[in-house]
């Protein structure tokens, strides 16, 4: 048995030409069985011969003239043809060329060079041989032009045939545009076209040439619609192919294209995994869509790409933030409560705040987390506060500082356009939390800049908006991320700064300066364990008497918070260390008597009243962020012309009260027996201490009316008294802010009466009780009722 390895050559019609008489065909031939192949006449084919007896009958020829008869087998499974399985009539060949392969099979190169019918077929030996007859062409002539119209027609359906996709070599459409024998051009287009082998045993029988072109002509429309059905169809199936179906057949190349390389392992086991995390987070469907979508082009990338580890960075951010995950919270109201008391002495208002968001929570699951804003001086706890509420609330805790952040794309991430790109500072400490409810706080939001890179704070305003932050979206993720479990906390010492629309989104609560009361508790229960296990030491080992404590409050920090109060605690701590650590063991006392040793003197000058009542010289409040202060009022009347000089550092609204005081003075001479002319005989002098440092505000109204008419009346200003109002020129005492710090300023110097306009009597429940006990108030809403009060 023999087949073709190749598609048969043409055979060049000038050089075969005639070869038929010049060779004599002996009426016996070797026979070779083909399989699932025709050949014709002056066609060479190249055979690779495997059965024995085949092989036998090519060695025969070649020892005799190079003939034998190829003829097909009527089944092409059957692996040692007998004669009743092969056609009877083939073609005679003559074998050009045979080589022998190492696994014992033979190629051969032969050329038909006639048409043979068998007569009788001889298996004497090892190999079939064939009695043949040379059958001879049918010579008829087609009536008209129908034969070159036919040779038109095959040959313009070969030429056809070749556009629509079948494979027939250049040189055989050459030669087949030259050929005149109709006989020749049709077995020449029969064996390049891919014919049944029952088809091609037909062609081959019929010997007149004309009918035969006509049936190769048949053929060859069949072929033609064939291809063109064939075409329309690849082409709608390529047009209709499911998207599905075409990933999953080019990731099936991929993977056999990776594993030829040696490089898919590695990269089919990361996105194994890729897939199990993300199915692990459970992410919303968006999300879930992106994630697979760059899951797909992680698969299609090169391992050592470049976009590969950028795809790799954004899946395993993805995979990583907790989409669905939330901690439980602790609603136990009584143990939240004992929590917060534990953590923190006083701020009674903030803690009542928590428990009552506790108790919404627990009443209403899906209630949105509020927005809280803790303003208030440096040191007073509002940070750690936040740690105290996530503790209560069984909740992890993260925080953001946003001083001097100014680039919007630190708060909603970068583009993953850029090199280098993140997700934001909000993504990054949820990603750090673990949780998608956290207790979230964001400090010094008052300190945010804003440049030509944006302005944070606009970006914060849907972090920070409880209708809107459930679809927050970062852009470096470019999904929907829901912030509207999150307990935000935001951080300030002053509001000016905040830009408005932010701050109507926060629930702002404040944080005043402690007492000293306040802060001596806070000192024994907080503060110096703390600083006595920070330095390394036992509490057995030293010992901080209350009087010493109320030492160190008023003779060594003057704030309205804790920090520096610690830091001398620190500083005791560590001298107490020194000595253990040289082999001084015994235990420390610290009294106010030797806290000099300690500290070395007192740093800080007790705000304290004046020592006596004098003439021009009121005692006034202020506030400033770190707290309030005592502020002490000069006026002195010179002779001069009337002029107003004003020292200081005061601001322009602090200069116009002082004006204004001044024009209610000159207005109400008569009443308090002021001559006419004293006004413009006299120079008034303002100065308020401490001049290197800016002072402005309206509250110091009434202040610099009191020392004006004591300067003016020559009547004394009681120095037990401490006002703060802001005046206007009929004599009204319009509120102020800051009255619990102002308070607290004024307790700090020993001063116990205070004087405040009436309005801001509600103000009065943020002073503690056991302060306002300690105090006479006085509320006044008349100029007249602040003189009679003040002066003596």
């Amino acid at each position: 048995m023999t087949t073709s390895d190749a598609s048969e050559d043409a055979v060049k019609h000038e050089q075969h030409g005639g070869q038929e008489e010049r060779l004599e065909i002996p009426d016996t031939l070797p026979v070779v069985p083909l399989s699932g192949m025709v050949t014709f006449p002056f066609m060479i084919v190249p055979l690779l011969v495997s059965n024995e007896g085949a092989i036998s009958a090519v060695d025969f020829a070649l020892s005799r003239n190079r003939m034998i008869l190829l003829v097909t087998q009527r089944q092409s499974d059957v692996d040692n043809p007998t004669p009743k399985d092969l056609y009877d009539i083939g073609t005679v060949g003559v074998v050009i060329r045979m080589l022998k392969m190492p696994d014992q099979k033979v190629r051969v190169l032969a050329q038909g060079i006639s048409r043979a019918h068998v007569r009788k077929w001889e298996t004497g030996q090892n190999f079939i041989q064939a009695s043949i007859e040379v059958v001879e062409e049918t010579k008829t002539e087609a009536p008209g032009l129908e034969p070159e119209a036919l040779r038109r027609n095959v040959n313009a359906a070969l030429e056809k045939a070749t556009s629509l996709g079948r494979n027939i070599p250049q040189e055989v459409m050459v030669i087949a545009s030259n050929l005149e024998d109709p006989g020749r051009l049709a077995d020449l287009a029969a064996s390049n076209l891919s014919l049944k082998v029952e088809e091609a045993q037909e062609i081959l029988s019929i010997l007149d040439p004309w009918k035969r072109l006509r049936r190769i002509h048949e053929l060859l429309t069949r072929e033609i619609e064939l291809l063109t059905v064939q075409q329309q169809i690849s082409s709608q199936a390529k047009d209709e192919m499911d998207k599905g179906q075409r990933e999953y057949f080019l990731r099936q190349q991929l993977k056999a294209i990776q594993s030829e390389l040696g490089e898919g392992n590695e990269l089919q086991e990361d996105v194994r995994r890729y897939a199990a995390r993300a199915d692990e987070v459970k992410m919303p469907k968006e999300a879930r869509e992106e994630f697979d979508r760059q899951l797909r082009r992680l698969e299609r990338l090169h391992p050592e790409a470049a976009e590969t580890s950028i795809v790799r960075t954004y899946l395993d951010w993805m995979a990583g933030l907790p989409w669905s995950f939330q901690t439980e919270d602790n609603l136990n109201l009584y143990k939240a409560e004992r929590i917060l008391n534990e953590d923190h002495y006083g701020l009674e208002k903030i803690k009542e705040r928590i428990l009552e968001h506790l108790a919404v929570r627990k009443l209403k699951k899906d209630s949105k987390g509020p927005i809280l804003c803790f303003v208030g001086p440096p040191g007073t706890g509002k940070t750690s506060l936040g740690k105290s509420i996530a503790r209560a609330l069984g909740r992890r805790f993260v925080r953001l500082s946003l001083g001097g952040v100014h680039d919007e794309a630190e708060i909603r991430g970068h583009r993953r356009t850029y090199v280098g790109a993140m997700p934001g500072r909000i993504v990054q400490e949820i990603h750090q939390a673990g949780s998608n409810n956290p207790v979230f706080m964001m400090d010094e939001v008052d300190k945010i800049g804003a440049d030509f890179r944006g302005d944070p704070s606009s970006a914060l305003l849907e972090v920070l908006d409880p209708e809107q932050n459930s679809t927050f979206r970062d852009n470096y993720l470019g999904v929907a991320f829901d912030l509207s479990h999150v307990l935000f906390i935001t951080t300030a010492n002053i509001l000016d700064t905040i830009q408005p629309a932010f701050l109507d989104r926060m629930e702002v609560l404040r944080l005043s300066g402690y007492t000293e009361q306040e802060k001596l508790q806070i000192a024994r229960r907080h503060l110096i364990p703390r600083q006595v296990e920070a330095q390394g030491l036992k509490a057995k080992d030293l010992k901080l008497s209350v009087p010493a404590l109320r030492a160190m409050i008023r003779g060594y920090t003057r704030e309205a918070g804790l920090r520096n109060l610690e830091r001398e605690i620190g500083s005791i701590c560590r001298k107490v260390a020194v000595r253990h650590a040289t082999g001084r063991t015994r235990r420390v006392i610290i009294t106010q008597k030797n806290l000099a040793r300690f500290l070395g003197a007192p740093s800080k000058m007790p705000e304290e009243r004046l020592l006596r009542s004098q003439v021009g010289i009121a005692t006034g409040l202020a506030w400033t962020p770190v707290g309030g202060e005592i502020l002490f009022v000069e006026a002195q009347a010179m002779a001069g012309k009337g002029n107003l000089i004003l020292t200081g550092q005061m601001g322009n609204v602090m200069k116009e009260s002082a004006q204004a005081a001044l024009s209610f003075a000159r207005a109400r001479a008569s009443e308090y027996k002021i001559s006419e002319d004293y006004f413009t005989s006299h120079d008034f002098h303002i100065h308020i201490p401490e001049g290197a440092i800016p002072k402005d505000g309206p509250s110091a109204g009434i202040t610099l009316a009191v020392a004006l008419l004591s300067a003016c009346t020559g009547r004394r200003v009681r120095r037990e008294i401490a006002m703060t109002g802001e005046i206007t020129l009929r004599g009204d005492v319009l509120p102020i802010g800051g009255v619990k710090e102002k308070v607290l300023a004024a307790h700090r110097g020993r001063i116990r009466t205070v004087m405040l306009p009436r309005q801001n009597e509600k103000d009065l429940e943020e002073i503690p009780k056991e302060l306002r006990r300690d105090l006479k108030l006085i509320l006044v809403d008349r100029m007249t009722e602040v003189l009679r009060h003040a002066l003596e």
